[in-house]
């Protein structure tokens, strides 16, 4: 499959994770003729090759199956080619489904329902969708850097010692946060998130950290078995602890100031993972998390913090510091390798 020389044209390639008929397709799309669809393939390394070849104006994928690879693409396209996506699927009933949600998180640009048959209505549409997405330029996208499906196995209780890596912020905490979790490429190690925050702003902050994150992000719901290579976020007015078997607790009480509490998480995890436990303080007002990470530290487990410098507020950091908690100090920018580092430590 080659390119061709198409002037001005859009250039579209057709990406499929399952054969089917792309016939009526292709004729919608170059129906205008200032559309044209230079090449159709399926998912997989080759897909992603012709992609770095050919440079494509838009890929238009067309996701059928629930077996990850589709999404897979996504991730491998947005990370190193970045090129505007359109996802055209027949499990996504409307831009809330929650196959077009994952297509989004990972990097597409949009994501439509497959229609019965393509009627001149719906090919309009289609084309003018195509137009606007051409002209939006493409960043590129953190997630990619996984380097399989996403599809860790549940961990089995007594299989060996598992890094669990717990992350605690507040003032300032999301942008740092960000920056922090989009260099966690290839992690072997569930990750765990306080972010001091309303409420009501959680489901935001869950959008930024999915856009932004080289890992899956969720909220944590109790009782879910942490993976590695997954971020578990807080949510609002109930604190998050690691209990046995890698389970994820949440819990009303204590009541403090602070729930979630970053000093609760960083407790649970020295009580269970012990020297395995990666615990890091971040940017924040008062002193939240110094007494848990000390916990850590003394379990001789990793523990780090934000620098001065970095921090919008050196309040928590500072507090660790005090106390003899932290193995060092450092900028978001260098906290993800200091964390892969600590991680692999206890991993050999």
């Amino acid at each position: 499959m080659t390119g061709t020389s198409l002037g001005k044209a859009i250039r579209v390639l057709i990406v499929e994770d399952a054969p089917t008929h792309g016939g009526p397709l292709t004729r919608g799309l170059q129906r205008d003729g200032d559309i044209a669809v230079f090449g159709q393939t399926s998912t997989g390394a080759a897909a992603i090759g012709l992609v770095s070849r050919e440079n494509p104006d838009v890929i238009i994928l067309g996701l059928s199956t629930s077996d990850g690879s589709g999404q897979y693409f996504i991730e491998q396209v947005m990370a190193y080619t970045p090129t505007p996506i359109l996802v055209l699927s027949s499990r996504i009933a409307d831009r809330h489904s929650p196959s077009a949600v994952d297509a989004l998180v990972a990097g597409a640009l949009d994501a439509l329902p497959v229609p019965g048959c393509w009627s001149t209505e719906l090919e309009t549409q289609l084309r003018h969708t195509v137009r606007q997405i051409s002209k939006v330029q493409a960043i590129r996208h953190p997630r990619g850097g996984l380097a399989k499906i996403p599809r860790a196995d549940t961990p089995k209780p007594g299989s060996g010692r598992q890094a669990v890596v717990a992350l605690a912020a507040s003032t300032g905490g999301p942008k740092a946060l960000a920056t922090v979790l989009a260099g966690l490429r290839g992690l072997n190690a569930p990750v765990l998130v306080v972010q001091h925050l309303h409420p009501d702003f959680t489901g935001g902050l869950f959008d930024w950290m999915a856009r932004a994150s080289a890992l899956p992000v969720e909220i944590a719901t109790h009782n879910t078995v942490a993976r590695p290579g997954r971020v578990y976020l807080a949510p609002g007015r109930v604190h998050l602890r690691l209990a046995a078997n890698l389970r994820l607790e949440l819990a009303t009480t204590p009541v403090m100031i602070h729930q979630p509490s970053a000093d609760e998480l960083f407790r649970s995890v020295a009580e269970q993972a012990g020297s395995a436990g990666v615990g890091v303080i971040m940017t924040g007002m008062g002193h939240d998390g110094a007494n848990g990470l000390l916990e850590i530290h003394r379990q001789r487990g990793q523990t780090l913090g934000q620098d001065q410098a970095s921090c919008a507020v050196f309040g928590m950091p500072q507090a660790a510091q005090r106390l003899g908690a932290l193995t060092s100090l450092l900028p978001p920018e260098q906290l993800a390798a200091a964390i892969l580092r600590a991680v692999s430590l206890v991993r050999a």
